[in-house]
């Protein structure tokens, strides 16, 4: 098996989780994110794309119910046992074949908890779930303890983390030579993913960010490159990804000569960074978090040109992101924890001018003040 983790640290997940469903009163388990089945069993695939389910038991059994294209798969990546195909066949409906399966496991009438909210579950796919199951067993949505789980960090985790951080360094290593007029986007974008491939990473969760000029006031990936010229603005979002560990990191970077918007901007970024820093620690919440962003926005003036979140948890992440919840948002009373591997982004985006500032790095919290991944520092960069 091609596993990434120790036996030990793969039964002290499942113990966690199964003192969680004792807590919960459930009886068994159904995952349906990704994340969560390679969290617990080392399974790693992008087949969630089809129906495909993990039941976790509360005596601690597990079962994988899944398609034959990774039927070989999840015997070579994961320490799950008992695996069962259900057959694409025209008019197949899988949540039969689920609700079978939990009926030969002798879970008619339990009490079930179901991850919902995934990428890994469609609606149509939720409604068929719950159209075989409502009569069959007690249903609850469990969607929120695996990844409350996920959010922290053991020692091993923190090591992948750290080589993703690494690997997300070395990517911009890679760009910043090429960030001058003249040179088209694509071969920036080339170098940094080549870089994390080569240093033995990932792709990561969802594409790398990258626009120049109007678009770098985008943060999202959008199809088309463009040369940069000599005064311009280039935006770069990107994570290093090692065993599906992201580290993510921000920048918007200038060539030529800064306009006093950009660095009334980069200032701007800078000091809410410096801001979260002071409350990502323990004693606080994920809402004191953005509160201390927005606050510091505010000071500069620049309440609308900012977004509504600042950042979020990271960890082992599949497409279509590698954003993992906790999220820094208004009102998020989420409890900031030691060993969470937090992205903190300031993203300002000025669209009367035109101006693009973003900053953003990978943190560890600790007991204390958090722990930025990074080896770089926080100086504007200008090519």
């Amino acid at each position: 098996m091609a596993l990434h983790f120790e036996a030990s640290e793969f039964e002290e997940r499942k113990a966690r989780l199964l003192a969680e469903m004792k807590d919960a009163r459930l009886d068994a388990m159904l995952l349906f994110a990704q994340e969560s089945m390679y969290w617990l069993t080392g399974y790693d695939t992008f087949g969630f794309c089809f129906f495909q389910c993990m039941i976790v038991e509360a005596n601690g059994e597990i079962a994988l119910l899944t398609r034959s294209a990774d039927l070989r798969q999840a015997r070579h990546t994961s320490n799950v046992e008992t695996i069962v195909i259900w057959e694409d066949r025209a008019g197949a409906n899988p949540a039969r074949d689920l609700k079978e399966l939990l009926s030969d496991r002798d879970l008619l009438g339990k009490r079930i908890g179901i991850e919902y909210e995934t990428h890994g579950l469609t609606a149509a796919n939720g409604r068929r779930v719950d159209t075989a199951l409502s009569t069959f067993a007690e249903l609850e949505d469990a969607s929120a303890i695996v990844p409350r789980l996920r959010s922290i960090k053991s020692p091993a985790e923190i090591a992948c983390a750290r080589k993703a951080a690494e690997l997300a360094d070395d990517a911009l290593d890679a760009a910043i030579p090429l960030i001058r007029a003249g040179t088209d986007e694509s071969r920036i974008l080339a170098a940094m993913q080549g870089a994390i491939l080569e240093g033995g990473g990932d792709y990561a969760g969802n594409e790398f960010i990258i626009g120049s000029g109007e678009d770098a006031l985008l943060c999202r990936y959008k199809s088309g490159r463009r040369t940069l010229g000599k005064n311009d603005q280039l935006t770069l979002e990107w994570a290093g990804a090692y065993r599906r560990y992201h580290a993510a990191m921000m920048r918007t970077v200038l060539t030529g000569k800064p306009s006093s918007r950009h660095l009334e901007l980069y200032e701007a970024a800078k000091a809410a960074l410096a801001a979260c820093e002071t409350v990502m620690r323990p004693g606080y919440t994920f809402g004191d978090v953005f509160d201390a962003h927005a606050r510091a926005m505010a000071e500069a003036d620049l309440t609308r040109h900012r977004l509504n979140a600042c950042g979020y948890s990271l960890g082992a992440h599949f497409t279509p992101c590698w954003m993992d919840m906790p999220m820094f948002h208004a009102g998020n009373e989420e409890p900031v924890e030691p060993n969470m591997t937090l992205f903190a982004h300031m993203i300002i985006a000025d669209s009367d001018s035109g101006t693009a500032m973003t900053l953003g790095q990978t943190y560890l919290t600790t007991d204390g003040e958090p722990e930025c991944l990074s080896r770089h520092g926080l100086d504007l960069i200008v090519g």
